[in-house]
């Protein structure tokens, strides 16, 4: 069996512990946090530590933390074996560089503790300072998912950038819908089948050829309608989204 070392307690972290658990191949030996309460599901007691210097040996340390916690934790961990990897989509994996085998594994979704999700459908995108060691988080790597990716550290902050705007964008629109729906009283379950509706079409079509509403159309009226019933923040990120929309489109309209 791949033994596993997992450092931190957050959503990544809780993850990758309830999915690496469930596969034959791999032992998580241990997890670390400064803060052992927060290691309440961690099922084994034992394997729960807040003290560095008490880590055990393994092939693999996961460093499921804050990014800019990446660097300092590094510098005090005190591993002489074994492959140290960041699961962070924006640092470059040269920030462990101090140890002798080090990488990247990096799942490309996004994790809240209480909400379940399908590891084998989730994308792990890897990068290691040798190629012993890439076959080795491969290797860890196709026992929770089949989707596998060799991504370097240029590749993946391309790739973060782009999922801030799919996911962390794209769900502050929901906030501001939200928001403005009970304004006016409205139930947010009605768009439901809208947001459901857009995500779905993208199995079929490119973004590009799925867009839709009155931007696309350049429906000048109702734009100015929409820009009357709206504050000034959000008539700002209207205004910018329509413009990019236009854009993008402008040879169509």
């Amino acid at each position: 069996m791949i033994k596993v070392v997992i450092i931190g307690a957050g959503n990544v972290a809780t993850h990758l512990y309830q999915s690496f658990s469930k596969s034959k191949q791999l032992d998580v030996v241990q997890v670390f946090n400064r803060n052992v309460e927060r290691l309440h599901f961690v099922n084994n007691p034992t394997k729960r530590t807040s003290n560095l210097e008490d880590l055990v040996e393994a092939d693999i340390y996961l460093l499921a933390i804050k990014d800019e916690a990446i660097g300092e934790l590094a510098s005090e961990l005190k591993v002489k074996s074994g492959i140290v990897a960041h699961t962070s989509g924006s640092q470059s994996m040269d920030i462990l560089s101090g140890y002798e085998n080090f990488g990247v594994f990096y799942p490309l979704q996004t994790f809240s503790k209480n909400k379940p999700v399908n590891f084998s459908e989730i994308p792990l995108c890897l990068e290691a300072n040798s190629e012993e060691n890439l076959d080795l988080l491969k290797k860890v790597g196709a026992f929770i998912t089949d989707k596998v990716f060799e991504v370097s550290s240029e590749q993946r902050k391309a790739l973060h950038v782009s999922a801030v705007f799919v996911n962390n964008f794209s769900n502050h629109l929901f906030s501001l819908a939200a928001d403005f729906c009970k304004k006016e009283e409205l139930p947010f379950d009605i768009l439901r089948p809208l947001i459901r509706e857009t995500v779905n079409k993208l199995e079929s079509l490119d973004p590009y050829s799925a867009q839709t509403g009155p931007a696309l159309r350049n429906d000048q009226k109702t734009i100015s309608d929409h820009l009357e019933m709206l504050d000034e923040d959000r008539k700002k990120i209207y205004t910018i989204l329509t413009e990019s929309i236009q854009k993008l489109h402008g040879k169509e309209l």
